[in-house]
This record gives C-alpha cells, sequence and structure tokens, in this order.
C-alpha cells in the first residue's frame, strides 16, 4: 500500500483524525493518480463529481510528496494551487489546508495569494486622506471604516472588511492597478501589504491563487517583464472548467474607460493637491472623464457584451472612439509639461503613453485570428482583442515548465468524454480520470421536464414560468432557486411573483452575493432569483435548497462575438460549430446549475429544466447522459408530492 492509499486507508490518519471518515473508493483513485503525476510530472484531467472528495484528493497526494522530499533532504516540491473564486481560496486556506496540515504532521509553509486589487495601498489611502471632501457621503463614510481598519490589519487584505459592500466606490481610492502602482519609487516600498505577501509565497511550499491571477502571471512572463508566481513543481487547478476562458483574456489585450477615468482621477488628485498651479491638468483630466461617460452612453443601459469590431464601424461609436484618442492626447501633453515634479505626475505619463498605444491595437480591427468585443458594466465600457485558441502557447508552457499538472472540477467532460476541455488548451496528450458521484441521485432527487411551454421567445413564457414555480415554491415553503439565462426574463418572472405569493424574494443585483446567499439561509421562506453567476461557486446544503428551477438550456447568445468568432474557425477548418463548442459548453453550464441542488449525501430535491429540447432535440440526450442519473418525470403533481415529503420531514 503505497503512503497516499495507506492515508485514505480506514485505519489511516484520516481515519484517525476526523470523525465518521469512511474511505470512499473514488477518492482513493483520484488521490493515486494525482500523486502518480507528480511523480512522473505529467498532466492529469479528472472529472470528480460532487461529493467525491477532490480537495483532500489532491492536496494531501501533493503535501506527502513535499513532506517525502523534506524527510530524504531533497529539494522540498513547491506547490501551486489555482481556484475558481475568492471564497474557494479562502476556503482551502482558512479551512482545509490547516486541517490536512496537521493531520500529515507536516511543517509545509503555506501562502495565501490574491491580485493587487486585494490589497490596501498605503500611498493612495494617505494620498485621499487629504481631499476626503471630493467624495460623497456613502464613500466618505467607508472611507472612514477603511482608515480605522488600516489601523489595525496585519494583512493588508480588504477581504477582512466586513463592513464595507463588496461594490463600494471607495476600493478604487484605496487599493492600486499595475497602471498607478509606484514600485519602487512609491515613498511606502517598504510596508507595501502586496509586495509582502509575494515575498511570503516566494518562501512557501503551497501557494494558493486563482486563475485570474495565475494567468496575469503567465502573461507577464511570456513579455518578459517579470513573475508574480514563483516556479512550481506541482500545478493543481480546481474548478478547472473556467480556464480555458480566462487564458484566452489573458494572452489578449484590454482597453477600457475604467482605466482612462482612473487615469483622469488620480490627474485631479495630483493637480489638487501638489501641482495647483498647472490649471489644465484639471481641465484636461475632467474633459477626458466627460468623454469617458458620454462614450458608455452610447451603449445599452443593461450590461451587455457585443461585437467590437461592428460598433467600430458605426459612425457615431466611430466618432466617439476617435474623441477618447484626441482626449487622452491632449492630458498626455499637459502631463507631458510636468514631468520630473514628482513620481505620481510621472507615473500618470507612463499611464498615458501605454493606454495610447492599447488605443492603437483596439482601432486595428482587421488582424486575422483574434475576436474583437466589447463588454459593459453600470459605468464602464470594455474593449478586448483575445485569440481563437491558446492550445499552442499553453501546451507549450505545460511542456517546457517539468512540472506535473493536475486539473479538476465536477463538469471537465461532455457525454463522457473530455476532448473539448482538452482541445482547447493543448492537453490532448494528458491522462485523465471520470469518477461519479457517490451519492445516489435516483433516491435523492427527481428531474423535471414540464410539459407544455411556450417557446423561448413566447410573450407568455415569463407567466408560464411564474405559474409552474408557484406550487413547487408552496411545496418546498420557499427553499427554491430560480436560475435564469437572462436578466430580463428574471425580472418579469419576479414582478409576477411578487404579486402572487407571500414568500420573500431574494433577486441578484439587491445586494452582494455573499450577502444575497447569507438572507437565503437565513430567511425561512426565501426563494433566490439568479443568473449565470450564480450557476457555480454556490454551496447551499440540506434542507434549506430542495428546488433547483432553470428557465432553459444554458447555450451561448448566437450574438457572442467570441463565440461568433471561434465558430468562424471552426468552420474554416471544416468543423461543425454547434457540436464542437456550443453544445459542448452549454452541457458543462447546465453540469454546473444542477450541481447546485445536491451537495449532501443526506440532501434531497427536484430539479426542474423549463426546457423541451431535452427530450425532443437529438442533442438533448448528449445532455441527459452528462447529468447525474436522476430519475424523471413530466409530472408537476407529482414532483410537488416529492417536495412537500420532504418539507414534511423537515418539521
Amino acid at each position: 500500500m503505497t503512503p497516499v492509499e495507506q492515508a485514505f486507508s480506514k485505519n489511516g490518519v484520516l481515519a484517525q483524525a476526523i470523525d465518521g471518515f469512511s474511505p470512499r473508493q473514488a477518492q482513493i483513485d483520484m488521490a493515486v493518480e494525482v500523486a502518480k503525476a507528480i511523480e512522473q510530472k505529467s498532466s492529469l484531467i479528472v472529472e470528480a463529481g460532487t461529493g467525491t472528495g477532490k480537495t483532500f484528493a489532491y492536496l494531501i497526494p501533493a503535501l506527502l510528496a513535499n513532506k517525502v522530499a523534506a524527510e530524504n533532504d531533497e529539494l522540498q516540491k513547491k506547490i501551486i494551487v489555482s481556484t475558481g473564486t475568492k471564497n474557494l481560496q479562502e476556503q482551502l486556506f482558512h479551512k482545509d489546508l490547516p486541517l490536512i496540515k496537521k493531520i500529515l504532521a507536516t511543517n509545509a509553509q503555506l501562502a495565501l495569494l490574491k491580485g493587487r486589487a486585494n490589497y490596501l495601498c498605503i500611498y493612495r489611502l494617505d494620498q485621499y486622506q487629504q481631499t476626503r471632501g471630493q467624495l460623497d457621503a456613502a464613500t466618505l463614510s467607508d472611507f472612514v471604516k477603511v482608515k480605522t481598519w488600516a489601523n489595525s490589519t496585519l494583512t493588508g487584505d480588504i477581504g477582512e472588511l466586513v463592513n464595507v459592500t463588496e461594490g463600494s466606490l471607495v476600493f478604487p481610492f484605496i487599493t492600486s492597478t499595475t497602471d498607478n502602482c509606484l514600485a519602487k519609487d512609491c515613498p511606502d516600498f517598504d510596508d507595501c501589504y502586496l509586495i509582502k505577501a509575494r515575498k511570503k509565497a516566494i518562501d512557501a511550499d503551497l501557494v494558493v491563487v486563482n486563475h485570474h491571477l495565475f494567468f496575469a502571471d503567465m502573461a507577464l512572463k511570456d513579455t518578459g517583464f517579470g513573475e508574480l508566481i514563483p516556479k512550481a513543481d506541482v500545478m493543481i487547478f480546481d474548478e478547472a472548467h473556467q480556464i480555458a476562458d480566462i487564458a484566452s483574456e489573458y494572452f489578449g489585450d484590454a482597453f477600457s474607460t475604467r482605466q482612462l477615468l482612473d487615469l483622469s482621477s488620480d490627474v485631479l488628485q495630483i493637480f489638487r493637491t501638489t501641482l495647483t498651479d498647472v490649471k489644465q491638468l484639471g481641465k484636461a483630466a475632467e474633459k477626458l472623464s466627460k468623454r469617458c461617460q458620454e462614450f458608455r452612453l452610447l451603449f445599452n443601459f443593461d450590461p451587455e457584451r457585443g461585437n467590437w469590431r461592428e460598433k467600430y464601424h458605426q459612425q457615431r461609436f466611430n466618432q466617439s472612439f476617435i474623441g477618447l484618442k484626441t482626449d487622452l492626447d491632449f492630458l498626455y501633453q499637459v502631463i507631458k509639461l510636468c514631468l520630473s515634479r514628482n513620481e505620481a505626475i510621472d507615473n500618470c505619463f507612463e499611464r498615458a503613453i501605454n493606454l495610447l498605444a492599447q488605443y492603437e491595437i483596439m482601432m486595428d480591427v482587421d488582424v486575422f485570428g483574434m475576436s474583437f468585443w466589447y463588454e459593459t458594466t453600470p459605468r464602464h465600457v470594455v474593449l478586448h482583442k483575445t485569440p481563437l485558441t491558446v492550445a499552442d502557447k499553453f501546451s507549450e508552457y505545460v511542456k517546457s515548465s517539468g512540472a506535473g499538472w493536475i486539473f479538476t472540477s465536477a463538469t471537465l467532460a461532455v457525454d463522457g468524454t473530455f476532448s473539448h476541455f482538452a482541445k482547447h488548451l493543448g492537453l490532448e496528450s494528458a491522462n485523465s480520470l471520470l469518477l461519479d458521484s457517490p451519492f445516489d441521485y435516483q433516491q435523492q432527487s427527481q428531474l423535471l421536464v414540464p410539459r407544455y411551454l411556450p417557446e423561448a421567445n413566447d410573450k407568455n413564457r415569463a407567466s408560464a414560468l411564474a405559474e409552474l414555480a408557484i406550487p413547487l415554491i408552496e411545496a418546498s415553503n420557499g427553499a427554491c432557486f430560480m436560475l435564469f439565462t437572462s436578466y430580463r426574463v428574471m425580472h418579469q418572472v419576479e414582478e409576477i411573483l411578487a404579486n402572487n405569493i407571500e414568500n420573500r424574494l431574494l433577486v441578484q443585483g439587491q445586494m452582494g452575493k455573499r450577502k444575497l446567499l447569507e438572507e437565503f439561509v437565513e430567511q425561512q421562506d426565501a426563494i433566490l432569483l439568479a443568473t449565470a453567476s450564480f450557476w457555480e461557486g454556490v454551496d447551499v446544503r440540506g434542507d434549506k435548497l430542495t428546488c433547483v428551477i432553470i428557465d432553459k438550456l444554458p447555450f451561448a447568445s448566437p450574438d457572442d462575438p467570441l463565440l461568433q468568432a471561434r465558430s468562424e474557425d471552426v468552420k474554416r477548418q471544416g468543423g461543425e460549430p454547434f457540436a464542437q463548442i456550443q453544445l459542448p459548453q452549454a452541457v458543462i453550464a447546465l453540469k454546473q446549475g444542477v450541481g447546485r441542488l445536491i451537495r449532501d449525501i443526506s440532501d434531497r430535491g427536484i430539479l426542474v429544466i423549463c426546457d423541451n429540447r431535452i427530450v425532443n432535440k437529438a442533442y438533448g440526450e448528449v445532455f441527459l447522459k452528462s447529468l447525474p442519473a436522476m430519475k424523471r418525470s413530466r409530472d408537476l403533481a407529482q414532483a410537488a408530492t416529492f417536495l412537500k415529503e420532504i418539507n414534511s420531514e423537515k418539521k
């Protein structure tokens, strides 16, 4: 028996340390394969169904390999664990890793590393302390809370700021970006929390990062400017289904009005505090800021994605975009007159040069092999230039690293194969393992596909969804998620439900995601209505969630510019875009949504998919084969009865 198998055995260290632990064959199989990949410095792709215990199955082999190396006086293995979200980062670092470290009796040094926007910037905090009068009342109130916290924090991690909402406007004033960081010219460089976190990561045996940070660092290495994450012997990606799109984003370019507004804001700050004699600084900054707001107003009010190539060739967008260049260039010329008067204005000059270069990239929209697209937030427009594939670049990086690479998630396979995931990242030669969930879905759950629902674009669609949901909400006494593929339908259903049920409705956008989930768990009969961001990374266990209603199969919008560009590329190669891109993406997204329902061996519930295509279309079979083996029904009354049984057992 290998040390890894021994750890997971009925008499092993896990059984001795954790009450109620019992060996799970799927978990042991995964741990053994992870250990092999680490030893052989090979690549492994693992789909581990919900409840497999994949976190321990990759952490224990990794830390055991490190411990064995230390005991043999060999160079200890450096381990990077990359996760999909900051929440999962926190859980790994503060909960799972300390427990495993204790169980294995290892002295491995651990570090948590986030992106720079997660750390307090002492210099910027002090700068804005001088102009607090420029902030509105709410932001000023948050600024005071930050100031109080800043006096006691040891890490500078703004995740500690529990009394300031995630979307607070104070954060741009107290954190830095790669654009406005003064680096070694900063007077607070020696006390910088970000630098301290990076130094700790360099010295640690295991570093927990997130995918965005990992690929930001990988892109930096590619350009030769530096590296945030030290070279590792073991690379582990949890929630790995996200990484192909994230990698594409970081190997491309972006240009946003947020960057322009941040520059304008910082120049105004410098004008008001140290360069008050240069009136043109204030005027140029305000002019650019106003132009950014006007550019945002050209787009739809609701956040959206679209094709930048098409927009660029429309006269009103083109003229406004040219106006951005004119005003940015004017600000650049004024800043140039102030060079060498202080470090802050010199930094703004460098940023202006870089932004002008990025602007030129977004003008050259006829480059081949790239998708040009935009996305909007309530306040900003971001323009993207994204490569259609990162397979060659990423696979070369993996091969040349000399490390073991592990990619795992509950949702990587489509119709029993990993070809979709592997092809996007150039990992066709990787070993793979498909592990089913240990849960008894036949006994614990039902899949309801209601009959006679109107088509997706029918004007009566929202009222039909609400009418369907009401008896299920009543039967489950709340404890229900309604997941939508569009904001419009979500708000239509919200309006109808508000007039027909007494339950509290919690709707995405009312408050931050974490707060919304806390409210859902605390409120006895609450219903949660949400879109894409709640389809994954949400963990509500037990009888607090017994019904998940999904409005339709989550195919990406055919208007999505990245999808359009990739589809055209597949066509040119003689492929079938629907089968090769759209269908696999939708299957993985649906599997994520389904995964919200059964999170534990004692959970029970109903999954409702309000889309007849899953039974009427030939491709529906691909969805059904990729889902857990639930009992299937088209009988709404039967589903309501099942929910009533679960609800009665709560009492």
